[in-house]
């Protein structure tokens, strides 16, 4: 039956967009099939069964505030364990070694306890459904209005990675034309997001949790009987990557020796930019003011519940490297082409400039010799791509995990493979508009454009609001393909948008002196100061050596400085202008800033019950498994 589909596409019998633009890699049994067509009935008939459940606001946007810790907790660890995560950091680790890792320790774990224990009370007493309705209450309208858009502008693009990731995936493994595969997978989310609001984005995120690791599980593992153990797998790590880039491959199983010179490791970073750049500025932006995540905590149904949920996801993220990081390790040895030779895979721009065109020749022969000139393949490596066919075809960093999953899984866990990672598009993704539509309609559309709607009408604009932010997340999905890889477009998100935002809520939070100007120009300058230094990179490359302090470094080296520099040209600009200008009365203040607030008192509860026990024992698991891979 699979087999008849091409012949239909070559007769003309159906639509042009759905043709096959790749030769695929694996063939679905009926079982594969049978389980994919299983989730998607799942998942929309979860949307279904919660619509009764979602008509007022309340409901539709913070899921009634009802949620327990560990339902919190999973969606929360659940919304961030989207698509891009999956493929985006195992293709992260294929570039930069186990140095990817610090992305789920170092540039998570500490930001998660912060949150629970000393961000959660302001958020969740104050009843805001969203972060820039903090903003609004601690710095006015114009500071909120500027978080509000630039949250919706990034929600948009990083919804847009979670559709070409997905697109990726069934290029990949079935050969789907991309346009297609986005397409079907974005009205699914649209449809169960649009129907149940976030009480069924946080359902189908624990429902895709379960897939995710269920159907990812068995990659690092057949891996690693195969590569001989992590021994093995360093071994020939350690010979490939020293004939191939000069770096010693020795670095790519460290997270801390190499990181005192730039040159020393595959990242191109210091220690620096990693505990100041990724470990503060990104980490503690994205998990305590981003409101994709932080959503799902104010979704639970009473503070301590709130305070717990970041602490239990804590466990979680941490054990999540083995199921990305390890898949990306081991593509560097155990990827092969269909003659036997060790694939090596490359940056998402050098695949589109050297693509074929209907018969199986490079298109453009001079972008394609450039773009590989820029790359570790081997001379006759090269060759074979000029050469054109099949087995030339270049595939990207991107798709690691997609191409491991193909030559470990067989049939029914191919099946449930894909599925994990339709899955963790599903999470990302509705994650994304879920947030973005909370942030249209309460922080946009009621306070800037119909302040008098009744409730059902802002549920109405929600569900359009989705609808809306789905269509321009399609156009978005392209522009990844001119990033070297998925993080390293993510990561210049962040550092555009979330380290300014990170200055003001903190000096907010914790400064009483901190004023409504200072909020506004801090948020507005320090987004465009950012944004400067990435165009300044871009139209002229070799300002990469100014703004990541040295010219052996890589994209990611230049991110997590950049989000450093932003952080703290916005802390400057709200000193100087909050001295500058009358702040608030104290009195004002109360329930928006430390020093200034009576949180709200708890019941004891049993010592192994209390969220800072658990956090204690997140910190010292953090810190052991640190040194362990030091």
């Amino acid at each position: 039956m699979c087999g008849s589909v091409p012949a239909l596409f070559a007769a003309g019998k159906l639509p042009a967009v759905l043709a096959l633009s790749a030769v695929p890699l694996a063939h679905l049994r009926l079982l594969d099939i049978a389980v994919i067509v299983i989730y998607f009935a799942m998942v929309l008939w979860i949307g279904f069964y919660l619509k009764g459940q979602s008509n007022t606001s309340e409901e539709f946007f913070m899921a009634g505030r009802e949620m327990t810790a560990w339902i919190a907790g999973l969606s929360f660890v659940s919304a961030n364990l989207g698509s891009l995560e999956l493929m985006g950091w195992a293709g992260s680790a294929y570039q930069y070694g186990i140095l990817a890792t610090h992305w789920y320790w170092i540039g998570a774990i500490p930001a998660m306890i912060f949150l629970g224990l000393v961000m959660m009370p302001f958020y969740y007493v104050s009843k805001t459904h969203s972060v820039p309705g903090y903003l609004d209450l601690r710095y006015g309208r114009a500071a909120s209005s500027v978080a509000a858009v630039s949250f919706a502008v990034e929600m948009i693009l990083m919804s847009g990675v979670n559709m070409f990731a997905m697109a990726v995936v069934m290029k990949v493994v079935l050969g789907w034309d991309m346009t297609f595969s986005i397409f079907v997978s974005s009205i699914a989310v649209a449809l169960y997001v649009g129907l149940g609001g976030l009480r069924s984005a946080i359902f189908n995120e624990v429902l895709q949790f379960v897939l995710i690791w269920g159907g990812a599980l068995l990659v690092p593992i057949l891996g690693l009987v195969q590569a001989g153990g992590i021994g093995g797998l360093k071994r020939q790590i350690m010979h490939n990557m020293q004939s191939m880039t000069g770096v010693h491959g020795d670095s790519y199983f460290h997270l801390w020796r190499d990181t005192g010179s730039f040159a020393a490791n595959p990242m191109g970073v210091h220690w620096t930019g990693i505990v100041m750049g990724l470990g503060f500025v990104i980490s503690f932006g994205y998990w305590t003011t981003d409101f994709l995540v932080v959503q799902r905590v104010l979704a639970a149904r009473n503070l301590r519940a709130a305070r717990m949920a970041p602490i239990i996801a804590s466990f979680f993220k941490m054990a999540t490297p083995f199921i990305v990081i390890l898949p990306g390790l081991l593509g560097l040895v155990l990827l092969q082409n269909q003659d036997g030779s060790r694939r090596q895979l490359v940056g998402e721009d050098v695949v589109a400039a050297c693509a074929q065109n209907s018969a199986g020749a490079v298109a453009n022969v001079g972008a394609c010799q450039a773009a590989m000139a820029k790359t570790s393949l081997t001379a006759e490596g090269q060759q074979k791509v000029l050469a054109g066919g099949l087995d030339s075809e270049l595939h990207s960093y991107n798709q690691a995990l997609p191409l491991m999953m193909v030559r470990y899984l067989g049939p029914g866990l191919l099946g449930l493979g894909i599925t994990a990672l339709i899955a963790g598009f599903m999470s990302g993704m509705a994650g994304n508009v879920s947030a973005f539509s909370t942030v249209w309609t309460y922080d946009i559309y009621k306070p800037l454009i119909n302040k008098r709607g009744s409730d059902a009408h802002y549920v109405l604009v929600g569900r359009l609001s989705i609808l809306v932010g789905v269509a321009v997340s399609i156009g978005a999905a392209y522009l990844v393909m001119h990033a070297q890889g998925i993080m390293d477009y993510v990561q210049a998100l962040f550092s555009i948008f979330i380290a300014p935002l990170l200055a003001v809520i903190l000096f907010g939070m914790f400064w009483t002196r901190a004023t409504k100007l200072a909020g506004f120009l801090g948020m507005l300058l320090g987004i465009v100061f950012s944004a400067g230094l990435f165009l300044w990179v871009k139209i002229n490359p070799a300002a990469l050596a100014s703004v990541a302090l040295s010219p052996d470094a890589k994209p990611m080296a230049e991110n997590v400085f950049r989000a450093l520099w932003a952080f703290l040209f916005s802390s400057l600009i709200i000193i100087v202008v909050s001295m500058l200008t009358k702040p608030r009365p104290v009195a004002e203040l109360n329930g928006l800033v430390y020093g200034a607030t009576t949180l709200p008192s708890e019941e004891p509860v049993a010592w192994y019950q209390s969220e800072w026990t658990w956090a204690i024992v997140v910190g010292v698991l953090f810190c052991a498994l640190n040194l362990l891979c030091w």
